[in-house]
């Protein structure tokens, strides 16, 4: 007897199953003797229609086909099925031939495959060599065998599968329930959709998550990769694949000296062909690397010696592999000459260089010192090369001679010499630019963003950074290109824009590996920790810190660069006692522990501090006040010295702490700023929760969210690392409070726990719930129970109150889109029309629901619901983004930032039915996401997603809108279309990740 997936028969002919309906028909084809019939007459009807019709080349091509082995990427590729009404009969049918051949093909072979060989070939066990470099941790399918890449060029099936899938053998599996067994199988030929599917499909493991990791670095995601392989080998020390795989992330991140501690500790392990394997490969990864950095380090000597050695070769060949660092020391070389013949001696190197880039820039540079007056210059390039070698007594006054003496090159090296630009910024800009050379141009491009940012003016900062990054052409100065991206990296830092800081030092670390630059790998290293730190990635940044310092080890600031910021991601893992290691590794070489370190000092007396903490914070801070800080670091060490005192002197502290938010809040776009803020109220609020202070701990978190706080039915709940308070107000005002100072470990994405059960049960005579969480916790699901109606409260900038009025404008739906081909997302199911009319009703679809017509048209909206596709990724931004229809320049994506520059004129309500619309990077010190940026921008109510949802989902937004415009209160509307959602799809749990925001 037929069964239901048989009725699919000829939609499978067709191609118009979705993918994993598709892939799971095949499973049934292997199994089901109805369907091969079927199939088989579908065959022969559709080749006699070709002989009645006298198609010769499609019978050819279908006798071409039929002996082919059959792969479980061969399957018939969706179309669209708007195509197929209209679609002419001599266009559907080679499609259709194809894909019924292939299918008959398919039923024959695992017909007569041999079982006991299947069981052999799921995992390609006979094989002579591997087509994925990784391992595999299953059993059956981690034999060693020699890795043989495919070249490119070379024909094969799609997704690299190197023989036919055995399809009986699989569906064995799968009635087994072995879903590892399956999920391996498609991994060793590197179908990476399907084994995501059943890995994900597996209940958590060490062995789950090192097979995940294995995909995500096949998808280029290898941070992601490495956080799960580090998660695993903390189960699991000794997880051999995990060991293996974790070298290879390492060594795609490049991190290659890492990459070959972590195949060392796999040549430990013995193992038959993998140690052997680990041995060459840690040996090549660490021979490599060194002879880098030895020629690089080589070819700065070799130009460095032509300041004092009128007899040192010329480096030729070094200034042809490492222009930049060549370059750098070049201008050094011919400011430092003291005769014409030594000047003009230089000529063949500026050629080389000049070869490198295009033009005669380096050839004139020389020409025009030659023409100087040596009597007069020559004593002035002996003290010159004495200030690049550190050995002037005083370097100031030879600056003020150099400015006077009329040699501009001379003075210009000496500005840049000392980092003086900032201090003589009319003198710099103005010599750089005479000097008619994009090098030196661009160095006076970076000393003018620097005053911008320095003004506050950090708009103009980044577009003149953007620019002079976008105007950098040639080889001959991507040194300079890499530096400049350095500098962009940092202004968003400063900005509080990790995503695009990102982007830059990502691009600047690629650039810098591929230009052999070994120092500037070294600065965009410790960019990169600085910003995996940033996003709360302690196991990307710890990775780049100590790859940095295994470059470097026995350099002294080097050390403690890293050991202080070792020692901050080890708190972030709740583990002070390393945290305490880290920081006195740090202050071995002597040197200032800085503002970080500061800050780590004023937490760690948490768990205690004596008389040696106090003295090492006092010399950090007054070494800072040396360095004349700007007004936000000049809060944030307020807030360092206050926190650390109030372990010992309560009072002391709360008078320091307050003080620094006074100082915080007179600067209000300042970054250091608004984190002390944010800081500082947090500490506050839980020093409340400590001392049984539930009322005033609710009115701090009030006043730092900038919020009014209801009289009663209100909740507030902050986490400060270890530390948790929670207050609230019950239906008749009556105040509770909760604190614990012994969390241990990192708040995730799911905010269950957090509210004890008898303060959830406080709270069950409200018909709703405000809640008022500081960042971490906004905007995470699970705070309050199901049962309940709750809503995050978000404040706006300033305390701004919102527009009262939200109807008469226009009900904007954007439905339909059409998403870029390129991001290969499935098409989403079309709205279904509204049931009652709707005259406010403005739609933009398909290709018209751009970002800029929906940027447009939400402006005079009183309703706003997007349906569309959405992702989250913290290389692209630090919220989440939705996927619109593309721009004519590509740009595709509407992205918080926008939103918040936006102003919505009536306050709307906004249901933003996207996967995960309401997930962002955790920052410590502010809630940022696409429904906070709508709040900002004007929104009264958003309803989004911190979850993925299925199509089905809209339908789930529609009823709670409908309730809210019958006059329900969102919260209400929410919990209720929840409830009975539930009642209808008990195993719908996506549903619990729906948020309000208010």
């Amino acid at each position: 007897m037929m069964g239901s997936l048989c009725n699919r028969l000829s939609l499978f002919l067709d191609g118009e199953l979705p993918p994993v309906d598709e892939e799971n028909f095949r499973h049934h084809l292997a199994r089901c003797d109805p369907c091969a019939s079927g199939l088989h007459e579908a065959m022969q009807l559709e080749l006699l229609g070709f002989h009645v019709m006298g198609d010769p080349q499609v019978l050819a091509h279908a006798q071409e086909d039929a002996p082919e082995t059959w792969t479980a990427s061969d399957a018939p590729r969706t179309r669209d099925t708007a195509e197929v009404p209209g679609r002419p009969y001599w266009r559907w049918v080679p499609f259709a031939v194809g894909a019924v051949a292939a299918a008959i093909v398919l039923v024959l072979v695992v017909k007569r495959a041999d079982v006991r060989g299947s069981q052999q070939e799921v995992w390609l066990a006979q094989t002579s060599s591997r087509l994925i470099e990784a391992r595999v941790a299953y059993a059956r399918a981690d034999g060693h065998r020699p890795y043989v890449p495919l070249r490119a060029g070379v024909s094969g099936p799609p997704g690299g599968a190197g023989s036919a899938l055995p399809l009986r053998a699989l569906a064995d599996l799968e009635d087994q329930g072995d879903l590892h067994g399956i999920a391996a199988a498609y991994l060793v030929r590197k179908d990476l959709r399907q084994a995501s599917d059943f890995l994900h499909r597996m209940s958590p493991s060490p062995d789950r998550d090192s097979d995940l990791a294995i995909v995500a670095l096949e998808q280029g995601h290898p941070e992601q990769a490495l956080a799960l392989l580090d998660g695993v080998l903390r189960q699991a020390p000794e997880h051999a694949q995990a060991q293996w795989n974790r070298a290879l992330v390492l060594r795609e991140m490049g991190l290659t000296l890492l990459a070959a501690e972590a195949f060392d500790a796999v040549v430990k392990r013995g193992e038959p062909g993998w140690s052997e394997e680990a041995r060459i490969r840690a040996r090549a990864l660490r021979q490599q690397t060194q002879a880098r950095g030895r020629a690089w380090k080589g070819a700065r000597a070799a130009v460095r010696d032509l300041m004092v050695d009128a007899q040192a070769r010329l480096p030729l060949e070094e200034a042809k592999r490492f222009p930049g660092i060549v370059r750098l020391a070049f201008y050094d070389a011919v400011r430092a000459a003291p005769s014409r013949e030594w000047t003009l001696r230089l000529l063949p190197l500026a050629d080389v260089l000049d070869g490198v880039q295009g033009g005669e820039v380096l050839r004139g540079y020389v020409q025009r010192v030659a023409e100087r007056d040596f009597s007069r210059r020559a004593p002035l390039a002996a003290d010159y090369a004495k200030l690049v070698r550190g050995e002037l007594s005083s370097p100031a006054r030879f600056l003020e001679t150099l400015r006077r003496s009329g040699e501009d090159d001379l003075y210009l090296g000496g500005l840049i010499n000392q980092s003086a630009g900032a201090r003589h910024l009319e003198d710099f800009t103005r010599l750089a630019r005479a000097a008619d050379d994009p090098w030196l141009s661009l160095l006076a491009e970076r000393e003018l963003a620097g005053a911008e940012e320095r003004a506050g003016e950090w708009w103009k900062a980044e577009a003149r950074l953007r620019a002079a990054v976008n105007a950098c052409q040639g080889k001959g100065l991507s040194y300079r290109c890499a530096t400049l991206k350095k500098r962009l990296s940092d202004l968003y830092l400063a900005l509080n824009r990790p995503a695009e800081a990102f982007e830059q030092a990502w691009s600047g670390w690629l650039a810098s590996r591929e230009q052999e630059e070994w120092e500037l790998e070294q600065q965009f290293l410790q960019e990169l920790a600085h910003i995996a730190r940033y996003r709360l990635d302690v196991t990307s940044a710890r990775a780049y810190l100590r790859e940095s310092l295994a470059r470097m080890p026995d350099a002294c600031e080097q050390r403690t660069y890293v050991h202080r910021n070792l020692a901050y991601l080890a708190w972030l893992e709740f583990d002070a006692h390393e945290a305490r290691n880290e920081l006195e590794l740090a202050q071995e070489c002597g040197r200032p522990l800085g503002l970080p370190g500061a800050l780590l000092l004023s937490y760690l007396a948490r768990f205690g501090a004596d008389s040696q903490d106090a003295d090492l914070l006092r010399r950090t801070l007054a070494e800072l006040h040396r360095g004349q800080p700007s007004p936000g670091k000049l809060a944030q060490m307020r807030f360092a010295e206050g926190q650390f005192v109030l372990e010992r002197d309560r009072a002391t502290g709360l008078e320091l702490l307050r003080g620094a938010i006074q100082q915080a809040e007179a600067l209000p776009n300042d970054v250091d700023a608004r984190k002390t803020r944010m800081g500082a109220y947090n500490v506050l609020a839980h020093e409340a929760g400590r001392t049984d202070a539930p009322g005033e701990a609710l009115a701090l978190m009030g006043a730092a969210l900038q919020v009014e706080v209801p009289a009663r039915c209100v909740l507030g709940v902050a986490v400060d690392y270890e530390r948790s308070v929670v207050a609230l107000r019950g239906a008749m005002g009556e105040l509770q409070g909760h604190f614990d100072a012994s969390r241990a470990e990192p708040l995730g994405r799911d905010a269950s726990g957090l509210v004890p059960p008898s303060l959830q049960a406080a709270l069950k005579g409200c018909e709703r719930v405000d809640v008022l969480a500081l960042p971490p916790v906004h905007g995470l699901r699970g705070l309050l129970p199901a049962e309940l109606a709750w809503s995050y409260r978000v404040g706006r900038p300033g305390g701004a109150s919102p527009v009262p009025a939200r109807g008469g404008g226009p009900h904007l739906v954007v439905n339909g889109v059409e998403a870029p081909a390129a991001l290969g997302l499935p098409r989403l199911l079309p709205l279904e029309p509204p049931h009652a009319p709707d005259p406010q009703r403005i739609e933009l679809s398909g290709m018209q629901a751009t970002p800029t017509r929906v940027l447009a048209a939400m402006a005079q909206a009183s309703e706003v619901e997007i349906h569309a596709h959405g992702a989250f990724s913290p290389e692209m931004s630090d919220a989440s983004l939705v996927v619109l229809a593309p721009e004519p320049d590509g740009r595709y994506a509407l992205s918080a930032p926008q939103v918040r520059a936006l102003k919505l004129e009536r306050a709307p309500l906004v249901l933003l039915a996207t996967c995960s619309s309401a997930r962002a990077t955790p920052f410590l010190h502010e809630a940022f996401s696409l429904p906070v940026a709508f709040i900002e921008a004007g929104a009264a109510t958003v309803l989004a997603s911190t979850v993925e949802i299925p199509d089905s989902a809209g339908r789930f937004f529609e009823a709670v809108r409908e309730r809210i415009r019958s006059g329900a209160p969102a919260a209400l509307a929410l919990r209720d279309v929840r409830r009975a959602w539930l009642a209808a799809h008990p195993s719908e749990d996506w549903v619990h990740g729906i948020l309000l925001f208010e």
